[in-house]
């Protein structure tokens, strides 16, 4: 990927770190056809396109306040679902993408500072620091994270201990000194986006290549659709799971791998009355990739710090 991290004039380093985030967050959900995603011409009874767009504007303060921390995780995923409810009335539209968002913009924010993010390998090196930024949280990030997972009303998995949901929890918390990092990591074996925290963020990672790649040959819509279907196939989409089970889940992903083969073949323009078919089938039956949207999100936003523009 190619790298060229420039500040324009006046722009501050918090600043441009907010403004990726923000761009990746509008691109993600203005992309026309993501199957089973709100865009700009498909939605939800009580989520639509113009509510991501209110999130997205309404955390840049959140993100700007990221990029100059070090610490308090927890406070800034608290703080970006609050900045996100106070501007629309649908629910949450992006819990999962401030948890990959907050720690990726922490750790760009600290290597632009420090002139590490525009030379080569510093991918890796954003990489390793939103890593350590995440296996450094405390007990107080992780009841911060309570408090904004119980605001924003997330879908989980039913668990028999430490459920986000339940009260006793966050006394739970206390009781074992639990980090935030912690309670991310049980969540890891059934849900994709607290994987990306345990395993150093791959899948963002490997949707960002995937992206800058796309878009050397194809238009921006159609390198982040290939790139989302490519995703799903691999690795289907948990959010699905939890919602609807295994068998829901495994038919999305087989539906996805069979679209990027036929796409591999015969390219993407030859394949969008299928896209747009496989879109219409999930949106009617209420089956939304919501994780790998998030996935995509801060995809999209490795892209930009590395150097792609539109």
């Amino acid at each position: 990927m190619a790298v060229k991290i420039c500040l324009l004039g006046g722009e501050t380093i918090s600043e441009m770190v907010a403004q990726c985030a923000q761009l990746a967050m509008i691109l993600e959900v203005s992309t026309p056809t993501k199957p089973g995603n709100v865009d700009r011409f498909h939605e939800y009874a009580d989520t639509k396109f113009e509510h991501f767009l209110a999130s997205a504007v309404g955390v840049y303060p959140v993100f700007r306040r990221a990029s100059q921390s070090r610490r308090g995780v927890g406070t800034l995923i608290k703080d970006a679902v609050l900045q996100s409810m106070k501007w629309h009335s649908g629910g949450n539209t992006h819990f999962g993408t401030f948890l990959l968002l907050i720690p990726l913009s922490m750790a760009a924010g600290e290597l632009v500072e420090n002139g590490n993010l525009g030379s080569k390998g510093s991918l890796l090196v954003l990489r390793d620091t939103a890593q350590r930024i995440v296996r450094s949280t405390d007990m107080l990030d992780a009841l911060e994270f309570y408090e904004a997972f119980r605001l924003a009303r997330v879908k989980v998995k039913s668990v028999p201990s430490l459920d986000l949901r339940d009260d006793e929890t966050a006394e739970e918390i206390v009781k074992r000194e639990l980090t935030l990092y912690d309670l991310i990591e049980m969540s890891a074996h059934y849900d994709m986006v607290a994987r990306e925290w345990v395993n150093g963020f791959s899948v963002s990672f490997e949707s960002a290549k995937l992206i800058a790649e796309e878009i050397n040959q194809k238009s921006l819509w159609d390198a982040i659709t290939i790139t989302f279907l490519r995703i799903l196939a691999k690795y289907g989409d948990t959010f699905i799971t939890i919602k609807f089970g295994n068998e829901v889940a495994e038919w999305t992903k087989k539906r996805a791998g069979n679209l990027v083969e036929f796409i591999e073949k015969a390219d993407i323009k030859n394949a969008r009355n299928l896209i747009q078919s496989f879109d219409e089938e999930l949106i009617s039956r209420k089956i939304n990739p919501g994780s790998v949207a998030d996935i995509i999100c801060s995809g999209l936003f490795i892209a930009l710090m590395g150097g792609m523009r539109l």
